[in-house]
């Protein structure tokens, strides 16, 4: 087996771990930024919230249906923004949607974990709708709460 085909059977298992057993899936107790989206093309649909406490994102948790592919994918960035100041989530985010497309991002300081296993996304324009909604999510709850 090639490497190119290692990483890819590696990738696919972390997707579907973070499919099976996803992080932060649930809803966060008291008050939170709470965004719905959905992706109208393939019925996903994912309720975001976050709690955002001095400028950083101190909690994030997430529900709905969806793919494995939109549902790894808000697993990871769950488990990615907390802690993050919001300016530092919303540049992870660019980074995300620049792999996503296919770009040369950089990468800067972050160290990007599971969410490399998405790279491969980027090959099936149908599926990127699908990584990148919960992180639109993100961004949107983040602008509407006029935390930045």
């Amino acid at each position: 087996m090639s490497l190119g085909n290692q990483l890819d059977t590696l990738y696919r298992q972390v997707i579907m771990d973070h499919y099976k057993n996803p992080r932060n899936r649930g809803e966060l107790d008291g008050d939170s930024l709470t965004v719905n989206m959905n992706n109208p093309t393939c019925g996903d649909r994912i309720q975001l919230q976050m709690k955002v406490e001095d400028g950083k994102i101190s909690d994030a948790k997430f529900t709905g249906e969806g793919c494995s592919i939109s549902l790894s994918s808000a697993s990871m960035m769950t488990q990615a923004v907390k802690g993050l100041p919001v300016e530092d989530a919303l540049k992870l985010s660019e980074i995300f949607s620049d792999i996503m497309l296919g770009k040369d991002a950089d990468y800067g300081d972050f160290d990007l974990g599971d969410i490399e296993a998405l790279q491969g996304v980027a090959k099936f324009p149908a599926r990127i709708k699908c990584a990148t909604l919960a992180w639109k999510a993100m961004e949107k709850g983040i602008k509407e709460d006029g935390q930045v």
